[in-house]
């Protein structure tokens, strides 16, 4: 399968909801890599918005900059909105969104919980709109290819798969990583693209066990999550306090297929047929953030309420997996 250039997807306007270091990197991707323009952008605070359209666009910029959250979803020229917000918040503007009419974009992790995400798409079916978890890494070249390989049986059964992720981030007391009201903890940050990458691939696994470490806040600061299916295995581990590295191997009978650092955005992949040599598929590209905003752009084109390649029922699942992991380390949120 092919994955359509972004450029040749139709055009949209976007309003991005949330003026973080996540929405710099949408508002300069999408009118670099598609046709479609951020038209506007909306923050709790009129003077960080517009700060935000001019380190993005310039002071000069047509893009309008909002001082709350229902002036900018209550814009006409929206065609669809960008949830950028911290993901305690997902649920609450995802819902604010869907009820002004618009179509969204929810920034990973969709919510906090299961319910959360549920409630959200309820939300969406009943006004018939269009959402999607802006999970960027299923809708990448490199995860495209690496789905062909699998199935293809080219390598033989897969048999396991080792995700790792870790960062040394900010552990201020004060920052969100580190509180359980705004979904702190390595799991909903981190931890969700492995676990992704297992539901990927995998689908729902049969069995989860986790074991980790928590804050003194009670947010899980490490974990190893297996993950069974049968006779396979896959096993993440994640961490929010070591300098390692974010890496992927799809271990099968025949060989085995490896992604590098920051193995969930654009890269190559690294083949290795058993007893031979590593060749390297070119699946990087610039940019990334381009192919999410293009499925979106797609599927308003045609109609629809949830992509094929991100559908609801992903969401749900990959959720339901760190609701599960979440229950045996000891997390809890104030809405579980």
């Amino acid at each position: 399968m092919t994955v359509p250039d972004p450029m040749l997807a139709p055009s949209i306007r976007w309003g991005i909801l949330g003026a973080g270091g996540i929405a710099r990197r949408f508002a300069r991707e999408i009118p670099l890599y598609t046709t479609s323009t951020v038209v506007a952008v909306g923050s709790r605070d009129l003077a960080r918005a517009q700060g935000f359209v001019a380190e993005m666009y310039g002071q000069t910029s047509p893009t309008r900059a909002y001082g709350s959250y229902d002036e900018l979803v209550a814009q006409p020229d929206l065609d669809a909105i960008y949830v950028a917000s911290p993901h305690s918040e997902h649920h609450d503007h995802a819902i604010l969104a869907l009820e002004a009419g618009k179509p969204v974009l929810v920034e990973k992790a969709f919510t906090l919980n299961v319910a959360q995400a549920e409630a959200v798409f309820a939300v969406a079916r009943r006004q018939g709109l269009f959402a999607m978890e802006a999970m960027w890494s299923r809708q990448l070249p490199h995860y495209s290819a690496l789905r062909q390989l699998v199935v293809s049986g080219e390598l033989g059964d897969l048999q396991s798969i080792l995700g790792l992720h870790t960062q040394s981030l900010n552990l201020d007391p004060a920052w969100r990583m580190i509180n359980p009201a705004l979904g702190g903890g390595a799991l909903l940050d981190l931890g969700v693209y492995p676990l992704s990458l297992f539901h990927f691939l995998l689908g729902v696994p049969e069995t989860i066990a986790a074991n980790g470490v928590l804050t003194a806040s009670g947010v899980d600061l490490r974990e190893t999550v297996v993950c069974g299916y049968g006779q396979r295995q896959a096993v993440a581990y994640n961490d929010m306090a070591a300098a390692g590295r974010s890496t992927a191997q799809i271990l099968c009978s025949g060989g085995r297929i490896e992604l590098g650092d920051s193995f969930y955005g654009p890269q190559d992949l690294v083949v290795t047929p058993l007893g031979g040599q590593p060749r390297t598929l070119p699946t990087r590209v610039d940019g990334g953030f381009q192919y999410e905003a293009a499925e979106v752009a797609r599927c308003l084109a045609a109609g629809r309420t949830e992509s094929d390649l991100m559908t609801w029922r992903d969401t749900i699942e990959v959720m339901a997996m760190m609701d599960e992991v979440r229950r045996q380390l000891g997390v809890r949120y104030a809405v579980d």
